[in-house]
C-alpha cells in the first residue's frame, strides 16, 4: 500500500513538473522578437495583436514552408489554446480574472505561432542563401 501511494505521488510530483517545464518553454519562445514582416504577412499590428489573432497565425503557419526537417508544429499550442478558449467561454463571464488570465494565454499563443513563422522565414532564407553560395 505505501508503495502505491508513493508511486503516485511521484507520478504527480513528475507530471507537474513536466507542465512547469512546457510553460517555461513555451513563454520563453513566445517572449522572443519577431520580425515586422511577420505582422505584416498576418495583417497584424504588432500593439493590437490579441489572442483572436492566433487563427490568422496559424493558418500563415501552414502556408510557410519548412525546408529542414526541425519540430516547429503547433499541435500542444492549438490543444492548449482550445482549452483556454473553452475555459473563457465556460468561465468568463463568470469571473473578469479568469476572463483577463486566458485571454493573456491566448496572447501567448499567438506570439509563439509568430515567433515559430519568423523562425521558418528565418531558416528558410538561410537555406536559400547557402544554396545559391554553392
Amino acid at each position: 500500500m505505501f508503495s502505491i501511494m508513493l508511486l503516485a505521488i511521484a507520478v504527480v510530483a513528475l507530471t507537474q513538473f513536466a507542465l512547469y517545464y512546457w510553460r517555461a518553454v513555451f513563454t520563453g519562445v513566445a517572449s522572443q522578437p519577431v520580425s515586422s514582416r511577420v505582422f505584416e504577412a498576418a495583417q497584424v499590428a504588432e500593439p493590437q495583436l490579441n489572442g483572436r489573432d492566433f487563427e490568422k497565425l496559424v493558418s500563415l503557419h501552414r502556408l510557410t514552408p519548412e525546408l529542414q526537417n526541425a519540430s516547429s508544429g503547433l499541435r500542444v499550442v492549438r490543444a492548449y489554446y482550445a482549452v483556454m478558449t473553452q475555459l473563457d467561454a465556460f468561465f468568463g463571464s463568470l469571473s473578469p480574472a479568469l476572463g483577463n488570465w486566458s485571454e493573456r494565454e491566448r496572447l501567448l499563443c499567438a506570439r509563439y505561432a509568430a515567433v515559430q513563422i519568423d523562425r521558418r522565414l528565418q531558416s528558410n532564407l538561410a537555406q536559400v542563401a547557402s544554396i545559391h553560395s554553392c
